[in-house]
C-alpha cells in the first residue's frame, strides 16, 4: 500500500501534510508527514497490519494549507478529509494517489 499527496494548486508534492491511516472502526495504523517524494513516510513499515476490510485516510488539508500561507476561510471547505476504502486481498498494491487543492480532491486506486 502507498499514499501518495500533489497539490495541484501549485504542480508539487504536499510535502509536510498529515496523514493517518485507520482500519474502520479502529485504532490508527499509521500516522506520518508526506515527505518530499510525496509519499507518506512510515506507510511501508506499517504495510502488515493491512488485512481484507474497510480502511479510511485522514488528510489535514485545511492545516497544510494554511501553513503554506494561504488564508482559508474560518470554516474551509475541505478541513480533515475522511476517505473511506477497502482491501479486498492485501497481497496486490494498493496505491491510492491523491490529488488535491484547499478546494477539491481526486483519488482513485493506482497501480504503482
Amino acid at each position: 500500500m502507498s499514499i501518495h499527496v500533489v497539490d495541484v494548486a501549485s504542480g508539487q508534492v504536499a510535502e509536510g501534510m498529515v496523514v493517518r491511516v485507520r482500519r474502520l472502526g479502529g485504532e490508527w495504523l499509521c500516522q506520518g508527514r508526506i515527505g518530499g517524494n510525496g509519499l507518506l513516510d512510515g506507510l511501508p513499515a506499517c504495510a502488515a497490519s493491512f488485512g481484507p476490510g474497510l480502511y479510511e485516510v485522514e488528510l489535514d488539508v485545511a492545516a497544510f494549507y494554511r501553513q503554506q500561507g494561504q488564508v482559508l476561510p474560518t470554516q474551509p471547505f475541505l478541513d480533515v478529509l475522511v476517505y473511506r476504502f477497502g482491501l479486498d486481498d492485501p497481497r496486490q498494491h494498493y496505491h491510492l494517489p491523491f490529488k488535491l487543492t484547499a478546494w477539491g480532491v481526486s483519488c482513485f486506486r493506482g497501480g504503482a
